[in-house]
């Protein structure tokens, strides 16, 4: 979630991280930095003698493997269309703010809908949760669907989006090209911890979770993902417009599909 800024050694030294890192770097940076002194980890670290020498001889160069796929995120990356995954004409409440895609401390990614019930917890749902953008079935079990928009079958490339607590009946097949607006299934407690019925749905860009309200805000049918002062917290905002995450679906979470989004 960029969380980490700095390093901190067991010797009590700190070392500030350059923003431009990613994640697999930094996690191997602090990993050694737990266990380490700032001076024992820049030996373990030198390009020449240390753990990266160790790693490039045994699985390849890895800083050539980076060179040739480019930059991660290329210059004028935007956010592709992508509708609320709502029926129109559908009111359903934003349960969940900007919160880990996967797991408890992961990026905060991911946002929660659910359906209109007279039931608390888990229950069986009619409604349906569609497709915010059009794509390939690469993944479709154990409450999960992946979503594959350039096609390839591989979720390390491009634009894929997971929704997770999808039930089993009635869910999209593994390998069916799915339009925008296609169905992909109804909401329920399946795959992942859930204490009532919804859908929890995230962005990968090549293979990276993609912050909800990061530099490319995730934007659904014009609403544009705000995140709060904690996780599950946050808002919806559509020009003078606003819905607040509440996980208990109270009134102001209520969001309805108008034709256009």
């Amino acid at each position: 979630r960029g969380a980490i800024t700095e390093l901190t050694f067991n010797d009590g030294k700190t070392l500030p991280l350059d923003p431009t890192l990613n994640a697999g770097t930094v996690a191997v940076m602090t990993l050694f930095s737990r266990h380490h002194s700032l001076n024992e980890w820049l030996r373990i670290m030198d390009v020449n003698s240390g753990f990266p020498f160790f790693y490039k001889n045994m699985f390849g160069d890895p800083w050539g493997r980076a060179d040739a796929i480019g930059s991660f995120f290329p210059p004028g990356l935007t956010q592709p269309p992508m509708t609320l995954p709502i029926e129109p004409g559908r009111t359903w409440s934003y349960t969940g703010g900007p919160h880990s895609a996967w797991g408890n401390d992961g990026p905060l990614a991911a946002v929660d809908f659910a359906p209109q019930s007279d039931h608390k917890g888990c229950s069986v749902t009619t409604s349906w949760v569609l497709a915010i953008a059009p794509g390939l079935v690469v993944r479709s079990g154990n409450g999960v669907v992946v979503i594959d928009m350039d096609g390839d079958g591989s979720e390390q490339t491009g634009w894929n989006i997971m929704y997770l607590h999808i039930a089993t009946k009635d869910r999209v097949a593994l390998g069916q090209w799915v339009e925008q607006n296609g169905l992909i299934g109804h909401a329920s407690c399946e795959g992942g911890n859930s204490t009532g019925t919804h859908t929890h749905i995230a962005r990968k860009y090549n293979g990276e979770w993609m912050l909800a309200d990061g530099p490319i805000p995730f934007v659904m049918g014009g609403w544009t993902v705000l995140a709060g002062d904690e996780p599950y917290l946050g808002k919806l905002v559509k020009d003078n417009r606003v819905v607040t995450a509440d996980v208990y679906g109270q009134a102001w979470s209520l969001i309805t599909r108008e034709d256009d989004e």
